[in-house]
Parts: structure tokens; sequence; C-alpha cells
């Protein structure tokens, strides 16, 4: 369920990276906030705590690869 929306939230930010470059920025940090507060959270757990934090951490960089594809994909665009 969360990688569903996760991956949904990754598409969105990939058309909206597309469309409008600039307005992508402000999304892809308002949709990391809440993965980096749940990394931070799982990091403090004795002992397992970077298995725990792993999860979001990937989603963190799956959000940032794809608004950067898509502000790299408008780059080269003859618009």
């Amino acid at each position: 369920m969360v990688i569903g929306i996760v991956i949904a939230f990754c598409v969105v930010l990939l058309v909206l990276a597309f469309l409008l470059p600039r307005m992508s920025r402000h999304a892809e940090r308002a949709g990391k906030a809440p993965f980096h507060a749940g990394s931070r959270g799982a990091r403090k757990t004795p002992g397992i705590g970077h298995v725990l934090a792993k999860p979001f951490e990937s989603a963190t960089k799956w959000m940032s690869r794809s608004g950067s594809a898509g502000r790299r994909g408008r780059s080269k665009t003859p618009l």
C-alpha cells in the first residue's frame, strides 16, 4: 500500500517536473518531509536502526530521481 502511494507520488512528480520545473521542487520537498521524519525516527531504534530506516531512504531517493528525470526531460525538449 505504501509502495503504491510512493510510486503514484513519483509519477505525479515526474509529470509536474516536466510541466512546471520550478514548482516541482516545492512538491518534491513536501513529499520528502514525511519520509525524512520516518527515517530519523527509525534510526533511533537501538541496534537495527539502519535496517529500519532503509525503506524511508529508498523512497526519498525514488522521489529525487523522479523529479530530476522530469526536469532533465523538460530541458531537452525544444519548447
